[in-house]
């Protein structure tokens, strides 16, 4: 069944935006999540696919690595990440800054939360994958965690 309502918010939206959660449990082939990130990275694959995400997210993947010292992992976690297909990488700018201040103002968001959430609408993206409960107090687009479809 939530493989089912996964597949059905892929085809509900034309560009998703991915947070920082849905990388770390396909890395680290997380048996929980697996089945559902599978799927996210599988519909990336495809030609008429498009995501986005903040380079926030990177920042926060090498963080383990780095912190474990293995250069390596960060290195291959860096090059396969950013070469995906169909993944756009959003550096924030001054507008995304001042869009992710107002969405943490309104919607009480961590900094990084506010971050890929104004990414989320600075770039057009109408839906986002995450296991982060947060991103569905900012109701400009349609949030799925990943947790509510188990």
């Amino acid at each position: 069944m939530g493989l089912d309502r996964l597949g059905a918010f892929l085809r509900r939206h034309r560009r998703i935006a991915l947070d920082t959660s849905v990388f770390i449990y396909q890395l680290e082939t997380n048996a929980r999540y697996l089945p559902l990130t599978g799927r996210v990275f599988a519909w990336l694959e495809q030609p008429d696919s498009k995501a986005v995400t903040s380079t926030i997210t990177m920042t926060e993947l090498l963080v383990a690595p780095y912190r474990a010292s293995d250069e390596q992992r960060a290195d291959a976690f860096y090059g396969l990440l950013s070469t995906y297909p169909n993944l756009d990488w959003i550096a924030p700018d001054l507008e995304i800054a001042d869009l992710a201040a107002r969405l943490r103002a309104a919607h009480r968001l961590k900094t990084p939360d506010a971050l890929q959430a104004a990414t989320v609408l600075h770039s057009g993206a109408s839906g986002l994958i995450t296991n982060d409960p947060a991103f569905e107090r900012v109701g400009s687009f349609e949030t799925l965690v990943l947790d509510r479809l188990r």
